[in-house]
């Protein structure tokens, strides 16, 4: 009888600790889509505030170029998959000028870089946590241990994998200044037709923005969206110094594509850059590119 008892018991504990691992189960089920929306939130919150700061870095070094935002080497420098020697001790040869201290080329890294050299911004200012693949630019990783970050021209060789921001190509006739219209995007997450560290470019020709004039669907226009924050929309900061989440990459002057450049018929879609290659079709036509990992 005992025995029988015994055994008994031991049925009934069993069967409370499985209810209790089945409620706590539904609880966690239930909990876990708050903490994870929590989370999103937090991220966003994190990147934005990046970028508001780096907006105002960008306007106090402005305010000592004549109102030109940064644009790194000298006159005619051109977007470049990497710098002649970003450890250079002077300008021309950090870029490859010639003789005239003229040309060479430059990554979009480097000009977001010259807020860390002149600015004394932090390189971690430039990191996503959500972007996956990148992290902050320490000078040892590439046995720099005693150089300081005022010394040095670019966020390393491989630029991509230490800087999450895209921003307005720099380089040619249409780099900014703080004489364009206010509404004007300066830098975003990363762009969406250029490849990451952890993401490869998807199909342009399936981004359609859901505009009465392209007729495309919701899923089809967050095609267009930076992947940083899981294609929901892209922190953006604009001219006059205000940050918002963009639900669409639509969100420039008169609906103009941040990331995507003037095809000459529209602005809310328009053609995808080609890194190296694409410039502004215009002072209003806004083009945040970033670069992609070397050997991509």
């Amino acid at each position: 009888m005992r025995c029988r008892d015994h055994g008994a018991t031991r049925a009934d504990v069993v069967t409370i600790f499985i209810g209790v691992i089945v409620v706590l189960s539904g609880l966690f089920g239930m909990l876990l889509p708050g903490y994870q929306r929590e989370r999103i939130v937090a991220y966003r919150h994190s990147c934005g505030t990046n970028l508001m700061e780096m907006g105002q870095a960008m306007m106090v070094y402005a305010s000592d170029y004549d109102g030109v935002l940064p644009v790194a080497g000298p006159p005619g420098t051109a977007w470049g998959p990497g710098l002649n020697d970003w450890k250079a001790d002077n300008r021309a040869e950090a870029f490859g000028a010639d003789v005239n201290a003229v040309g060479g080329q430059a990554t979009v890294g480097a000009s977001l870089y010259l807020l860390v050299r002149y600015a004394e911004v932090s390189p971690e200012l430039f990191v996503c946590r959500r972007d996956k693949g990148t992290r902050v630019f320490r000078p040892e990783e590439y046995g720099l241990e005693d150089s300081r970050l005022d010394r040095l021209w670019d966020f390393g060789p491989d630029p991509a994998r230490h800087c999450s921001y895209a921003y307005h190509l720099p380089y040619g006739q249409f780099g900014l200044t703080t004489s364009v219209q206010l509404g004007a995007p300066v830098a975003a997450d990363r762009n969406p037709w250029i490849d990451g560290p952890r993401h490869k470019t998807g199909e342009f020709s399936r981004f359609q923005p859901d505009l009465t004039s392209f007729g495309g669907t919701t899923q089809e226009a967050l095609r267009g969206n930076s992947p940083v924050h899981a294609s929901d929309g892209q922190n953006v900061l604009y001219l006059d110094g205000h940050v918002e989440f963009a639900k669409r990459a639509y969100c420039g002057v008169e609906e103009d594509n941040a990331y995507t450049s003037w095809d000459g018929l529209d602005k809310a879609r328009g053609v995808p850059p080609r890194p190296y290659e694409s410039q502004p079709a215009h002072q209003l036509d806004s083009l945040l590119v970033n670069d992609p990992p070397l050997g991509r």
